[in-house]
């Protein structure tokens, strides 16, 4: 990754300083996260947030550090915090540089001394290391840290009453066992050091600035019953290893971690081989998301950080940029294989099972996403050894889904007469359209959706097509997808607005403008003329588009809502009425440059529409892109901070349609 330095001129001020975040991922859910001034904002902020059952159960153990460095009597807190009443402490101003390559690094400078933090995981482990490298000058200089320590679930808060722990100290460990959970133990070693215990055990009153910004609960207290002094010479320079674990064994030396860490990081963009530092970025980006999952023994993507664990549609979508395009092949090819394991009544789970909760199926797509899935699995992979796999293993539930689908299953799914699939009824809400308050069903599409259409027939291509290629009768699958072919373009075409409509049924077009329509351009498959899908993506490119996605809904339809902002229910009303979302950016960009027959000036063009991407890389989540982002200029990012399927879809675009110019289909 292309190392991303700010300066104070990003801090001048505590709130400018807590709007940049960093985040940094352990492989197997646990993850660690802060603003780049190391101000806590959000529940889900942490040093260690531990996952205890891979990738889920999440739980906050080391909240901060706060340091302070005492030079020649004088003491300086550099801590940054937030407090009622408006009260900072403001740190920051001796925060002389933030920077990040995929691991974070804070550069203090105080009279001469500096102080370097650096933050890295043991990858694959419970286990968060911090290097401290301090260098003296001409007086006596010492280095004291207070840990906050916590057990709560990532997404709650504690009240001091919860923080109930046995704890004890020796020369280099603190061990804590919370009264909660006694079968954990979080231990804090430190290589140097006098560990003292503090007379104030608790940090009460810790103000998080976004739970504030969302309506939510913004107070949380932490346990500190000890703080570590660390002494230096006039000129003396110290290497401080600080590790923070739940594991029974990890690697205490700080540096080991962090030089381990960066080579796998390298190794990653080596082999993904695409010699572009933007497409390198978003490589790194893409390895947040791919974690172990131990109830299924086996790999799966995170929708988003830093609150989504696995969710079948958002994995079927972010695979192709983010195990493909990186040509992390084995990675696809396991969490294929665990999907295809979970399919029930012809249905891709949308959540997976855990802690002995049966799947979720509640998604009509996810199931279509999986033949779109298989297809460019194999169109990367290309080889024998992969198709003997998806013959084996895949084929025959491709061929239970379509069956389940044609014959009709849960969540009102089948097939109508004229060859379309309908979904959902009632409640339902199986589009990625979703959002439903108690009764209050948001964007009801109920009926026949154009996404799930689309997904539909070029199911139904790569059915023709793999059934030819393994000898399999393939007649019935070509004839219904020509009979989808027609029906489609005989129902959806919006001859009014130039344009397909959102939703059909029997005695209903819905003709609001937004982009599911793009993906009967984008996919591989499309029934559509060169003029239909011209006409497509010139109407989404002028309603929709926006610095960084697509708007749910055009600007100029009556429900449209151009803010993401505010308590849950005002954030529910935007976020499929106008929200401008990261993801179908992708599907804009591979569809435009289909549409103009991959000419140098489309390509070029392609370029200007995921420009601002860059931009946003230095901004949010740094080195990530977010979820979701305002519909109104200047479109500020929102929801996750960093989003599997927005990085995926970026990533594939950007290198399909634009570093190679090469679409993969089979």
């Amino acid at each position: 990754m292309n190392k991303k330095e700010f300066g104070k001129s990003y801090y001048n001020t505590f709130s400018s300083g807590i709007r940049r975040e960093w985040a940094i991922t352990n492989g197997i859910g646990g993850y660690a996260g802060s603003s780049i001034i190391g101000a806590n904002t959000r529940k889900h902020h942490g040093l260690l947030i531990a996952s205890l059952h891979a990738p889920v159960k999440r739980y906050l153990l080391l909240s901060k550090l706060n340091e302070s460095l005492c030079i020649g009597g004088r003491t300086y807190d550099l801590a940054t915090n937030q407090r009622p009443g408006n009260i900072n402490e403001e740190g920051q101003r001796y925060l002389q540089r933030f920077l990040y390559d995929g691991l974070p690094r804070f550069v203090y400078s105080v009279s001469g001394v500096f102080l370097t933090k650096t933050i890295s995981f043991e990858y694959g482990k419970n286990t968060v290391a911090i290097q401290y490298e301090i260098e003296a000058q001409k007086e006596e200089t010492s280095f004291t840290f207070v840990p906050f320590f916590n057990y709560r679930d990532h997404g709650e808060r504690s009240e001091r009453a919860d923080l109930q722990f046995v704890h004890s100290h020796s020369d280099h460990m603190i061990t804590l066992t919370p009264e909660r959970n006694k079968a954990i133990s979080i231990q804090l070693y430190t290589s140097e050091g006098t560990i003292t215990p503090r007379k104030e055990i608790y940090d009460s009153d810790l103000v998080l600035q976004t739970e504030i910004d969302t309506g939510m609960t913004s107070i949380d207290n932490n346990f500190t019953p000890y703080e570590v002094t660390i002494s230096l010479q006039p000129f003396e320079k110290k290497r401080i290893s600080v590790i923070c674990s739940i594991e029974q064994e990890f690697e205490k030396d700080a540096a080991v971690t962090i030089s381990t860490e960066r080579a796998r990081k390298q190794e990653l963009t080596d082999f993904a081989g695409l010699n572009d530092s933007f497409a390198n970025d978003l490589v790194l980006a893409a390895d947040q998301f791919i974690v172990t999952r131990a109830s299924t023994n086996g790999k799966t993507i995170l929708a988003g950080l830093p609150w989504f664990t696995d969710w079948g549609r958002d994995t079927m979508i972010a695979l192709q940029g983010l195990t493909l395009v990186t040509k992390r092949f084995d990675d696809a090819k396991s969490i294929l294989r665990t999907f295809a394991a979970y399919v029930s009544h012809g249905l891709v789970p949308n959540m997976f099972p855990d802690e002995g909760l049966q799947p979720l199926y509640n998604t009509a797509d996810a199931s279509l996403w999986y033949f779109h899935s298989v297809s460019q699995y194999l169109s990367y992979a290309n080889s024998s050894e992969a198709y003997k796999f998806v013959e084996k293993e895949l084929y025959p539930k491709l061929e239970e889904i379509v069956l389940a689908y044609r014959q009709g299953t849960d969540f009102s799914i089948y097939m109508e007469e004229d060859g379309l699939i309908h979904a959902g009824s009632g409640l339902d809400q199986v589009t990625w359209m979703d959002v439903r308050v108690g009764d209050w069903v948001v964007t009801p599409r109920h009926g026949k959706p154009v996404e799930i259409n689309a997904l539909w027939y070029n199911a139904l291509r790569v059915m023709e097509h793999l059934s030819k290629r393994f000898g399999k009768l393939y007649k019935e699958y070509e004839e219904l997808a020509n009979k989808v072919k027609d029906s489609f373009n005989q129902q959806f075409w919006n001859k009014e607005k130039n344009c397909l409509y959102d939703v059909v049924s029997s005695d209903y077009k819905d003709d609001k403008i937004r982009p599911n329509q793009i993906y009967a351009v984008s996919l591989p498959y499309t029934m559509l003329s060169d003029e239909r899908a011209t006409s497509i993506v010139n109407t989404v490119l002028s309603e929709l588009y926006v610095s960084y996605g697509l708007r749910s809904l055009s600007p100029f339809d009556k429900d449209y809502k151009g803010t993401y902002f505010g308590k849950l229910h005002d954030r529910d009303a935007a976020y499929h009425q106008g929200t401008a979302w990261a993801y179908p950016l992708g599907a804009l960009v591979t569809a435009y440059v289909k549409v103009h027959h991959r000419s140098p000036e489309s390509i070029a063009f392609a370029r200007k529409l995921l420009a601002p991407i860059k931009d946003h890389l230095m901004d949010g989540c740094i080195g990530s892109i977010a979820e979701i982002f305002d519909g109104d200029e200047p479109n500020q990012s929102r929801g996750c901070y960093a989003q599997a399927w927005s990085v995926g879809e970026i990533l594939r675009s950007y290198v399909e349609d634009i570093l190679n110019n090469e679409p993969k289909s089979l």
